[in-house]
């Protein structure tokens, strides 16, 4: 009996151990496996697909007639040039599926096969030549009409060909070939200025115009003919009108809108510095100081002794709040022709008086000296500013503390708009500061060809200056540049000191390949969507 309660007891022991072991191989196994199941969240974000973008001071949504930046800068989703410029400033084909300069005065553009309008009609050659000539009409006022101002006259060759005849070369002209072009049949017999038909005229882009009860919304152009190779997720961008950019900046901060863009230093004084995103790009405001190349103490190593006193940064930092760009040459705004030969002279109050020093100047009672041909040299300059430019004299003033700190003696000039302009026109100066709006064309003929504002002559800079103009190869055409960029560094006609900065300011609810540059702020638009 007792032998088979022993038994019993260590049968069930065996079972209970057998149990035990198969729960810990087996279960612990199935619990490991659970661990390591990935956990599928869904994701239920809503997506919206559309967005809405303000405009100050509407006039037209006619690019050809509108005024507005706001407008200009939207009509690329609605309408197409012929040709494109790229994020790298390059131009690239767009309607036109050619352009070839056949003489140094006429070019042969061929379109595309197969676009349409908006409306359903063909794109033809005579649209383009209808484009050119409302451009030329008397009566438009088009921010384009200078894009065609050397145009003598446009032959249409057939229905997919035109011949534009200028009357002289025009360098790089084909960044003219840029602006939007129209519709003939949509406006035919038309008063094209003060037509109806310019509150929701047809286009060829990505985009149309519709209105809603007065209101313009873009919808999304199904027919596109780039649609496949460029899809769109935004179906509808609608378009808000504002008295003043104080209602954006309202708008902007309750949720309204968007977007904004702007040069304002002091925007976040007005939207505040959170729930939104910033990229800023480069814009097209250049100043820069030109010399007097003619003039007998402002040699070259004078000049390069100057650009290592001015401290760019502090200008930058101190006048312009670090919302401007230091800028240390003509194209460094993002062409792609200023790249491996680069400007650098960083400032260097050392390096500008062992230049001066090298090249025979002494510095003595307050003053760098140098004998030649029997009479002393001194260094003493005027420097000419538009007093009317108030940002523009603080830089002069800066300038002057900078190169008097060097011991170069400066005289400020400041003298009303009408003044300054003579002395532009007539170059009687020995240094001037000035500005302009850069091109989008890598034309360097103003700066550095015939009757510059520096009165800088140079017989191989001449040549390079012709010669890029007629060549096709991007290879050999960036070495020109960076010869041409080579010759500068040697002789410094200019000091370039900065290009404005421009801040495209959107909604953190706003997402996509947000990419703006001047020519295009709308720049990789067709992944933009909205959470």
């Amino acid at each position: 009996m007792k032998s088979n309660i022993i038994k019993y007891i260590f049968a069930v022991v065996v079972i209970g151990l057998v149990v035990y072991s198969a729960y810990i191989l087996y279960g612990k196994k199935d619990n490991q496996e659970k661990r390591i199941e990935p956990t599928e969240v869904e994701d239920d974000t809503e997506i919206i697909t559309n967005i809405r973008v303000p405009v100050v001071n509407f006039d037209t949504i006619n690019p050809i007639l509108s005024r507005n930046q706001s407008i200009q800068n939207m009509s690329r989703l609605i309408y197409e040039p012929l040709l494109n410029i790229d994020e790298n400033y390059k131009i690239e084909l767009c309607l036109a599926k050619e352009c070839s300069k056949v003489s140094p005065t006429s070019y042969i553009v061929k379109v595309k096969d197969n676009i349409k309008w908006q409306d359903g009609n063909m794109l033809t050659a005579k649209d383009i030549q209808f484009t050119i000539d409302r451009l030329k009409e008397g009566n438009v006022e088009s921010l384009y009409a200078s894009n065609v101002q050397e145009v003598i006259g446009v032959e249409v060759i057939d229905d997919s060909t035109i011949k534009i005849n200028l009357v002289k070369e025009v360098p790089f002209f084909e960044y003219n070939l840029t602006f939007p072009i129209m519709s003939y049949r949509y406006f035919e017999n038309e008063d094209f200025v003060n037509t109806s038909k310019n509150n929701h005229p047809v286009g060829t882009g990505r985009f149309k115009v519709t209105l809603d009860n007065g209101n313009i919304v873009l919808k999304q152009n199904q027919n596109w003919w780039n649609i496949k190779d460029n899809p769109t997720k935004l179906t509808e961008i609608y378009i808000t009108k504002f008295g003043n950019m104080g209602e954006v900046y309202n708008a902007f901060k309750i949720g309204n809108i968007d977007l904004i863009t702007t040069e304002n230093f002091e925007v976040e004084n007005y939207i505040g510095t959170i729930g939104y995103n910033v990229k800023e790009y480069n814009g097209r405001k250049l100043d820069f100081i030109a010399f007097n190349c003619e003039k007998e103490t402002l040699t070259q190593e004078v000049r390069k002794a100057i650009c290592y006193a001015i401290d760019k940064q502090n200008i930058v930092s101190g006048i312009y709040k670090d919302k401007y760009k230091i800028s240390n040459y003509v194209l460094d705004y993002g062409s792609y022709l200023y790249g491996e030969n680069k400007v650098n002279y960083e400032y260097n109050i050392d390096k500008a008086k062992q230049v001066l020093e090298s090249n025979g100047w002494n510095y003595s009672q307050k003053a760098w000296r140098k004998t030649k041909d029997y009479k002393t040299l001194k260094l003493r300059f005027d420097l000419v500013v538009n007093s009317e430019n108030a940002k523009r004299v603080e830089v002069a003033q800066n300038i002057k503390n900078s190169l008097e700190n060097l011991g170069i003696k400066i005289n400020i000039i400041k003298t009303n708009s009408s003044q300054y302009k003579k002395y532009l026109e007539n170059k009687n100066y020995d240094i001037i500061l000035t500005g302009t709006y850069t091109s989008y064309s890598p034309d360097l003929s103003t700066y550095f060809g015939k009757n510059n504002l520096a009165k800088f002559a140079n017989s191989n800079m001449e040549s390079l200056i012709k010669e890029v103009n007629n060549i096709t190869d991007e290879k050999v055409l960036k070495e020109k540049y960076n010869q041409i960029v080579q010759i500068y560094n040697e002789e410094m006609p200019y000091i370039y000191l900065y290009n404005s900065n421009c801040s495209f300011i959107y909604s953190a609810k706003l997402m996509g390949e947000i990419n703006p540059n001047s020519f295009n702020i709308y720049e990789g638009i067709g992944s933009w969507y909205r959470q």
